[in-house]
């Protein structure tokens, strides 16, 4: 892995640890109510931006807070998708 991938690598491991670190400080607020939603946090002030379509909240997060960095959670879930892997293959 070539320098700037690696300093790449951890930009955006120390976004995701700032990101994590807010979510935790607004969970206990945002859970009971929002539980399920996306939530976008702009990364340094902790702001936020919550609606069920990410792309949506996206959207609306980069129009609040312009050229600024996000982290996206679904809230009271550990991560905003589930990845299933279902076998190509069939049976002959």
């Amino acid at each position: 892995m070539s320098d700037r991938n690696v300093q790449r690598q951890n930009h955006i491991h120390r976004l995701h640890v700032k990101g994590e670190r807010q979510y935790q400080r607004l969970r206990s607020r945002l859970e009971p109510r929002y539980k399920g939603l996306i939530l976008a946090i702009e990364v340094e002030s902790g702001e936020y931006v919550l609606g069920k379509d990410e792309l949506k909240v996206a959207l609306k997060a980069v129009k609040k807070f312009p050229g600024r960095k996000f982290s996206f959670f679904r809230i009271g879930y550990p991560a905003v998708h589930k990845l299933r892997l279902r076998s190509c293959l069939t049976a002959e």
